[in-house]
Order: C-alpha cells, then structure tokens, then sequence
C-alpha cells in the first residue's frame, strides 16, 4: 500500500482537522511531501504553529484555521477560508477526537460522554456536511472519516468512546453509499491504539496494569505508529485506491484478526 506517484498531489488541497498533533500532523507532512496544499485546524494554535512552519519548509502552500469542531460556524468558516484561499477542496480528512480515560460505564460522567459526542462525533458530522456540500458543487472529492477498532467491536470501559466511533462508522457507509454516483468516495481508517500525543494523555492516567494491557491488546505487543497510519491515510486520499468507497480499513497490529 505505498503511493507510487511522487507528483500525486501536486495541485490538490487536502484538508485536515486536528492536525497539530499525532496521525493528523503526520499525514499533513506525508501529503505535503507529495505536493499537496494542507489546510490545517486544530484549537492548540501553539501546537500547529511548529507543524505549519514544518509544512512551509517543504514548500507546500498552507493554511491555518483555529476551529473547534463541535461548533458548526466555526467549521463552516474553516471550510470557506480553505476555499477562498484555494479554490477548491480534494480531500477532507476528519481526524479531530478527545480522549476518554478508561471508567466503568455506570462512574462516567456525563459531562465526559457529552464532549465524546459534541467532538467525536458531531464533528464529523458538520465537517461531513461542509465537505459534501462542496464536493458536490466541484464534482468530485474525497472524505476520509478517523473511525477507530473501538468502532467495529466491543470497548468496555471506553463505551462512550466506542459509541462515537461506531456511529461514525455508520455514517462513514452510508455516506459513501448515497454520493457514490456524485463521485465523491467516502472511507474511514480504524486504528487501534497509536502513539499519539492523545493515547500518551490516556495511558498517563492509568497504573501500569492498566497501561501493559493496552499495549499488549495488539499481538505485535506494542503501539502503532502514526507514520503507518499516514501512509494508509495518504494510499485511501490517492487515486490509486480509486475503487475503494463506504470502507473501514484497519490498522491494529492483528488484534481484530
């Protein structure tokens, strides 16, 4: 699974949310490597400061937009400040997502599901919308959805996560189902636990049992590795992935196996 055209992207623009840190960040630079233009949000404008001038220095045109993607104004002036710049959107990779530290289901606060939703979920769901109401205009463009293996099977103790992320599953194919005629493919990557700036934030808040059994949950016995997850991301943003639409490819080390 390896992009064999260096000049892929050349003249594309690809837009990422949550893309300071982690998978995001990675695939940004992967994509601008290959020639893209990175429209980039995030809410840690700190964070994406040194991620933008890591773009710029691959000379890649870019955009910073601070959104916080559960409010809907603030994602519909992302997208209209990504097409005033560019023109035109090709790919929109929905990678925004809040942790959830491991609780029984019945000692989680509702507070903590709320924001799994509002994030997690009701912000796929406006970038969805954004996204397809350009791509429909443009004729054409590509959504990938950052679902999780939490989404395709069972989650205890992280069952609010696990909800947000079965939901965008389903989203993620009946989506692509409904627009497949308008040439507009819709896909989701399902990774397992990665070694993201996010999965360091919910291991720190577990003891060391707690903390061995996520790493061994893989039988590679260890985390993924954002790169790997990149380059799944930037082959399914590809047009040599061309016949691949409404899918949930996953990236867990075998554990789903």
């Amino acid at each position: 699974m390896q992009v064999l055209n260096t000049q892929a992207f050349v003249g594309k623009t690809v837009l990422i949310t949550g893309g300071a840190g982690g998978i995001g960040a990675q695939t940004a630079l992967s994509l601008a490597n290959l020639g893209a233009n990175i429209v980039l949000s995030d809410i840690d404008d700190n964070a994406a400061a040194i991620i933008i001038d890591a773009l710029n220095k691959t000379g890649a045109k870019t955009l910073y937009v601070h959104t916080d993607v559960s409010d809907v104004d603030q994602v519909n002036h992302l997208f209209t400040r990504a097409i005033e710049e560019f023109g035109r959107i090709d790919v929109v990779l929905n990678n925004a997502g809040v942790e959830y530290t491991p609780t029984p289901t019945h000692l989680t606060a509702d507070d903590v599901f709320m924001k799994n939703i509002d994030i997690n979920l009701k912000g796929v769901w406006y970038c969805v919308k954004a996204a397809l109401n350009i791509m429909l205009t443009q004729k054409g463009g590509q959504i990938i959805n950052v679902a999780s293996v939490a989404g395709l099977r069972s989650a205890p103790m992280i069952s609010g996560y696990s909800a947000t992320k079965h939901a965008v599953v389903g989203l993620t194919k009946s989506v692509a189902v409904e627009y497949a005629r308008a040439n507009i493919r819709v896909n989701a990557i399902c990774p397992s636990f990665i070694d993201t700036p996010m999965v360091q934030r919910t291991l720190a808040n577990m003891d060391e049992r707690g903390q061995k059994s996520i790493i061994g949950a893989s039988p590679m016995k260890r985390l993924g590795n954002p790169q790997e997850i990149a380059n799944a991301i930037v082959w399914l943003a590809s047009d040599e992935s061309s016949f691949m639409n409404g899918h949930c490819l996953t990236l867990d080390g075998g554990m789903l196996a």
